[in-house]
């Protein structure tokens, strides 16, 4: 017999199940967003001021090798406390020369994982960053390249991939909404097709999923998320540069890369933005 609407609402409504040492991990989180701060900020004020001494693009180099330690030495961090789990799979093809990796954007530290695992890695960041105490060293010594002006932006990465540099770019421009469609801004897909010598995409999926759109960090889910990254094969750009001008090559490209993201995502079940971990299944093992 069928359950009653009665039963199915009592069901709904039951409280989730909290697992995965629950409130070690709420302390865990905490401590790892304050870890982050005051790393930044020693950063910030004493080694990243000393590496701009040096020529500019020797201060580029050093201050990129230094951030990228820094970022795998946090994701190791994060994991060993038990905040959260993840697979990188196909990260020995990222840091080519002049490749753009273009990546989904659903949880606040997406950029972390990138930056941890791409060497000389240079990235499109919010203008807000150059202006932020913790964060405008950084991101000025490294040489990353601010989104405040379109046309600078694109200018600003389309020389960068010229020069050999990989950049990393998140095409929707902001973290993704859960639960409403996948929107890519063409900006990524114009920077592709002027100067790229090859478009990666990166597949990011996390369940359940955590650190989305307006969701404070203290509202962490009721298991462990898993980070699940995958490197995917390179996007075609012949056909989109044969076309007789930029902007059309950039809108062909955009809606080429938008239906491979979101057939790719919807496989993995990473594209809604549903929170599979409130009342689903632990994430399949790989």
């Amino acid at each position: 017999m069928p359950p009653s609407v009665a039963e199915t609402s009592h069901a709904a409504a039951r409280p989730v199940e909290r697992t995965d040492a629950f409130y070690w991990r709420f302390v865990g989180t905490a401590l790892s967003f304050a870890v982050f701060g005051v790393g930044a900020l020693i950063l910030s004020i004493t080694v990243l001021p000393l590496l701009r001494l040096l020529p500019a693009a020797r201060c580029r180099r050093v201050s990129r090798a230094v951030l990228q330690k820094g970022m795998r030495g946090f994701v190791g961090f994060m994991r060993l406390l038990g905040v959260l789990t993840y697979e990188f799979r196909g990260r020995e093809r990222l840091g080519q020369p002049g490749q753009l990796i273009v990546a989904n954007h659903p949880t606040l530290i997406d950029v972390v994982f990138l930056l941890a695992f791409t060497p000389q890695a240079s990235c499109v960041v919010k203008h807000a960053m150059f202006r932020n105490l913790l964060t405008r060293s950084a991101v000025s010594a490294t040489g990353y390249i601010s989104n405040e002006l379109t046309a600078d932006m694109i200018e600003g990465a389309a020389a960068a991939l010229r020069e050999g540099q990989t950049l990393i770019m998140f095409p929707e421009g902001t973290r993704t909404r859960a639960g409403e469609p996948l929107v890519l801004h063409r900006g990524a897909a114009n920077v592709a097709v002027r100067a790229a010598s090859q478009v990666t995409p990166v597949y990011i999926r996390c369940q359940p999923v955590t650190l989305t759109k307006s969701e404070p960090w203290y509202r962490i889910p009721p298991r462990r998320p898993h980070f699940t990254l995958v490197v995917g094969e390179n996007l075609a750009l012949e056909q989109a540069r044969a076309l007789p001008s930029i902007p059309l090559a950039s809108r062909l490209f955009n809606e080429r890369m938008r239906d491979n993201f979101q057939g790719e995502l919807r496989q993995t079940d990473g594209y809604t933005g549903s929170r599979p971990g409130d009342t689903g299944d632990e994430p399949a093992a790989t």
